[in-house]
């Protein structure tokens, strides 16, 4: 490869991303001035290590990484003492090793010139780059300069407790007799405590933490942090400790640190590896003290890209073709937390254009994107999605995103936005896809108007996905293939004797679970003639709207998780918690 080749050329001809989308990633990447690579990713386009592996072809410099064993925790050689742990987190570098007299660096930007003279002048010796992805380098900056080991909370209470912390906090009375508010102040002020706080978000957010639950109990403090859907145990902060932490978290989050009887929600956001992470705070009054739940919106760690959130080839032009028509309804269903605005932002990425005007209004933003009119509701002031939804259409509005539709007035808004020419988008609470024509036909939505509007209904969840470094290869019983085969709805199914299933394991990578990550599994119902027709004649007939669904080709949650098996990505256990036998 020609080191002379520029970085959106060697993309383009390694096929990572097309021509077009270089184009559009070096329109963002003049206007917002980030690199070409960075643009790239923030748009979806390729992932962090696409990138590096192609800075390495331009630059000719080596590729560095936990794969192929170059970025690795080398303390050996004291090389802490000559690059600091400041330098090295502002300037995202990291020491490897050193031989006589050249010094091998991990960096995000290894063609700053610059960067290199100041480590060359720090060093004492020549400078060998290597290129690694900010990620990668993050987690490898941690290791180093904290030494592994015990978790970060763990130290801090180790710490806490070798200078009698339990002493140094002072113990508040968790009754309902009225707080002293200066004490309350002053214990959630202590430094003990702010470092606390500090180690377990932090902590939180290394684990890819989604939510966090901390609560009082008679004797003992429950952490628990929820990690691809399934709660775990972690060291919690001592008894005497636990309402200045909860008086702390609600400074940060601007509440009222006096009030304990009554429920209240707040945000803030931290910054955590110069990565900017919002926290949305509920603390809910239990009989043994407030219960906190932070939920974490990492935003650097939310990938729009439509090609990996876990389509199917059809299921992906069936929600793409719907939602590239000009005016009509698609709604997305699915509990809280099953990625519903990942896959309608990453819909959304796919389809934005300068020449569109998107609008949208949730509850709260969760994603911020460039090229979106965003709002935020605010009950409050009376700003709700009702409101929000008729000042859109004063807005000259090409697609509407609507967060969620709770209401009568909400969804018939919605309608009317609909048949006035625009394209909504939103999402609903119900167990399936169909069930979304029962739920807004309940909500008042007369079924000839809904037959005419209604683009697609589909319905999501999300299953957990199998280390790929530690998942076991093993045969299906018989019970177990024959349902598999029989629910994946396959056209051409493969030869039993050749299916393999894996099961997890459990390693160092992925914490002993054996599972990293989520994907979503879908069905996606896109509404064609005769299924406007049984709307219209049959109103909420779920049996024949799904028969027809069959018939075209259409497939259920069930099935979306088959194939997923079957593709070696998850295991049948999960499938078959996650979803429901119809």
């Amino acid at each position: 490869m020609n080191q002379r080749m520029q970085l959106g050329d060697i993309l383009v001809a390694s096929a990572v991303i097309t021509t077009e989308q270089r184009d559009k990633a070096a329109s963002m990447a003049a206007m917002s001035k980030c690199p070409l690579g960075e643009a790239v990713v923030k748009l979806g386009f390729a992932n962090e290590d696409s990138i590096a592996v192609a800075l390495s072809k331009q630059l000719g410099i080596p590729y560095a990484s936990r794969e192929n064993k170059i970025l690795k925790v080398e303390r050996s050689q004291g090389l802490d003492k000559t690059v600091s742990e400041t330098f090295a987190r502002e300037h995202l570098v990291l020491p490897l090793f050193q031989d006589e007299n050249v010094l091998a660096v991990a960096m995000a930007q290894p063609e700053d010139i610059l960067l290199q003279d100041n480590l060359r002048v720090m060093a004492r010796c020549e400078i060998q780059p290597f290129v690694a992805t900010k990620s990668q380098l993050l987690r490898a900056i941690d290791e180093f300069y904290q030494g592994g080991g015990s978790s970060l909370i763990e130290k801090t209470v180790g710490a806490n407790a070798a200078q009698d912390a339990e002493a140094e906090v002072a113990e508040i009375d968790t009754s309902d007799a009225r707080l002293d508010l200066d004490q309350v102040v002053a214990g959630a002020k202590d430094s003990q405590v702010v470092a606390l706080v500090n180690a377990i978000l932090k902590q939180a957010i290394q684990e890819r933490c989604s939510d966090i639950h901390l609560e009082s109990y008679d004797e003992r403090v429950s952490l628990r942090f929820r990690i691809d859907g399934v709660l775990y145990e972690r060291m919690a902060p001592p008894k005497a400790a636990f309402l200045s932490v909860v008086s702390r978290l609600k400074i940060l989050s601007k509440l009222d640190i006096a009030e304990r009887r009554l429920p209240q929600d707040g945000t803030f956001s931290i910054k955590v590896q110069n990565r900017p992470i919002d926290l949305r705070v509920s603390i809910c009054p239990t009989v043994y003290g407030e219960k906190v739940v932070m939920r974490i919106l990492d935003k650097g760690a939310v990938e729009l890209n439509i090609d990996k959130i876990g389509f199917e080839p059809r299921q992906k032009e069936d929600f793409l073709a719907s939602a590239k028509s000009p005016h009509g309804l698609i709604f997305l269903t699915g509990p809280t937390g099953s990625g519903k605005t990942t896959t309608l932002y990453s819909v959304l990425n796919a389809i934005k254009t300068p020449e569109m005007n998107f609008m949208t209004i949730e509850d709260p933003v969760e994603i911020k994107m460039e090229g979106l009119n965003q709002v935020q509701v605010k009950s409050s002031i009376g700003l709700t999605f009702a409101s929000a939804l008729r000042s859109f259409l004063r807005q000259d509005p090409d697609v509407i995103l609507v967060g969620e539709v709770r209401d009568q007035e909400t969804a018939q808004t919605c309608l009317r936005a609909a048949l006035t020419g625009h394209l909504v988008l939103s999402t609903l609470h119900t167990n399936d896809a169909m069930g979304t024509v029962v739920r807004l036909i309940d909500l008042g939505i007369e079924p000839f108007l809904l037959s005419s509007s209604l683009l697609c209904a589909a319905a999501q969840r999300l299953v957990r996905l199998l280390c790929p470094h530690c998942k076991k290869p093993y045969k299906p019983t018989g019970p177990e293939l024959d349902m598999c085969l029989r629910e994946a709805e396959l056209d051409n199914p493969p030869d039993p004797a050749s299916v393999i299933f894996y099961q997890p394991r459990g390693c160092d990578k992925c914490a002993r679970t054996g599972y990293a990550g989520r994907r979503a599994i879908y069905e996606i119902y896109r509404i064609n003639p005769e299924m406007r027709e049984v709307i219209y004649k049959y109103g909420g007939d779920v049996t024949r709207l799904k028969e027809i669904a069959r018939k075209s080709g259409m497939w259920s949650l069930r099935a979306s998780g088959w194939r997923k098996v079957l593709a070696g990505q998850t295991t049948a256990e999960e499938v078959v918690t996650i979803t429901s036998v119809e």
